[in-house]
């Protein structure tokens, strides 16, 4: 494990790859290298991209490594992925829109599944962007697959949060209600060549101007920017947009720097990694013995049946487990 994790930190992308395939995978003593690899970690900006299914993230994305590349930033890319409930890997795999950067050593993409993790997303990928942070990657893109909790969750991973939105879909202003306007730092309209394109941006902007993003303390402030992106079939149009987004991504990432705001989302981010720790060395363990023995398959016959309830039966492990 030491040897993969000097792999890493030299850069070698197949042994990140097949760290975070280990990860995954909850090969057994694979967090050790996490341990080796955390001091070297901390000093990539992380992005967070996630929007609904079909709003184009992934071709965004695309175009947004390219937008890095020609400013000779290094990439990597963590594309969260629904699970198979066959396989339980990532339903889309590797993605297939981002091949054309296969062949250029400054970039990495790689899929995650979900693994049907309780908080929206998986434990994996906070180890998996510590992983593409320790192999030297500048910028990490995390793209979400915009369905349910992790849309939110999202917020405990990035520094800078783009949600993406296209019009046609009929309820995407009703999702900025429902709360991604709490954890939007940039909105962008995608496919701004369709109908509805003028007015889905108005409604969004109209939301945004009355919103912003600041500290009194530090006299901050972060007014939302809302960014229409063209078609991809009129490119010369759709990578100007894009590089404008990158732009407003860098800029973002400056006002977290200059206002020492980006300390606090340090924080959120690292308290969000401890508890996901601290699941996996406390509750996981107890969960995994209570399955090999058969007594959860007891305890849920005793709900069915109305014997008891979760929380007697929950006070109970807690007492046979945890010392107070």
């Amino acid at each position: 494990m030491e040897q993969l994790s000097k792999r890493v930190l030299a850069g070698d992308i197949r042994a990140v790859s097949r760290l975070i395939r280990n990860l995954e995978d909850e090969i057994p003593d694979t967090h050790m290298a996490i341990k080796e690899l955390f001091a070297a970690t901390g000093n990539s900006h992380i992005v967070g991209i996630t929007g609904a299914p079909g709003a184009g993230k992934s071709t965004l994305i695309d175009e947004l490594i390219a937008a890095y590349r020609q400013i000779a930033k290094t990439v990597g890319v963590l594309a969260v992925d629904p699970t198979s409930p066959f396989t339980g890997g990532a339903i889309l795999g590797d993605r297939i829109r981002m091949l054309r950067h296969a062949e250029d050593s400054g970039v990495f993409v790689r899929s995650l599944a979900t693994r049907g993790s309780m908080g929206g997303l998986s434990k994996a990928v906070g180890e998996a962007i510590h992983v593409v942070e320790a192999s030297g990657k500048e910028k990490v893109i995390v793209e979400t697959c915009g369905v349910g909790q992790q849309e939110v969750d999202i917020i405990n991973h990035a520094h800078t949060v783009v949600v993406v939105l296209v019009p046609g879909m009929g309820d995407d202003v009703q999702a900025i209600k429902a709360g991604l306007m709490e954890i939007a730092d940039i909105f962008v309209i995608n496919k701004a060549d369709r109908d509805g394109a003028g007015k889905l941006y108005q409604e969004v902007l109209n939301i945004a101007s009355q919103s912003h993003k600041d500290d009194t303390r530090a006299g901050a402030h972060w007014q939302i920017p809302v960014l229409k992106v063209e078609s991809v079939l009129e490119p010369h149009a759709f990578a100007g947009s894009v590089a404008l987004l990158r732009n407003k991504i860098d800029e973002h990432y400056q006002y977290l720097v200059q206002s020492n705001l980006l300390a606090n989302r340090l924080r959120r981010k690292t308290a969000a990694e401890l508890n996901e720790a601290l699941w996996g060395s406390i509750l996981q363990p107890i969960l995994q013995e209570l399955h090999a023995g058969g007594e959860m398959a007891a305890m849920v016959d005793k709900l069915i049946t109305r014997e008891s309830d979760p929380y007697t039966l929950a006070e109970q492990v807690a007492q046979r487990y945890i010392k107070k």
